[in-house]
């Protein structure tokens, strides 16, 4: 099984942006973790990161017979674009989004996903592992 994992805005300062919210762990090193915890589940992953809307569209899109699973954390994009929402819905890769921290007890405009409702499920609060769970998810998904 090969993994896309897609991570939004400001994920790029993971480590040093607030880190009472998102921990200690830096962009680099949960990449390297992700690969490794893939690898040892006999898959790939694929780390990609943005800032910019497009590029994660473009990502998705280019997903299409190249990964049997994304794992997305959409960072703010969560709340409001109905681009990535849309990018979602055209292709057939199943999705899982993640986020970090938990969006429900943050400020009130965070509780709702617009990007959600085309995903398989949401994981938050879970820190760096709700990746690892997404993972976990379509790997037994997978093989039963």
């Amino acid at each position: 099984m090969k993994f896309l994992i897609l991570n939004g805005p400001n994920l790029n300062l993971l480590g040093s942006r607030e880190p009472g919210i998102y921990g200690s762990t830096g962009y680099e090193a949960l990449c390297a973790m992700l690969k490794d915890k893939a690898a040892a589940m006999g898959a790939e992953a694929d780390c990609f990161q943005s800032n910019h809307e497009g590029a994660l569209i473009d990502a998705i899109h280019g997903a299409v017979g190249n990964y049997d699973a994304i794992i997305m954390n959409p960072g703010a994009f969560t709340h409001y674009s109905y681009a990535i929402l849309d990018a979602l819905k055209a292709v057939d890769v199943p999705c899982i989004e993640v986020h970090i921290s938990n969006v429900h007890q943050r400020e009130e405009f965070r509780h709702k996903s617009v990007t959600a409702p085309a995903c398989v499920g949401q994981i938050c609060g879970l820190g760096t592992f709700g990746y690892v769970a997404a993972m976990t998810y379509f790997m037994e998904q997978r093989h039963g």
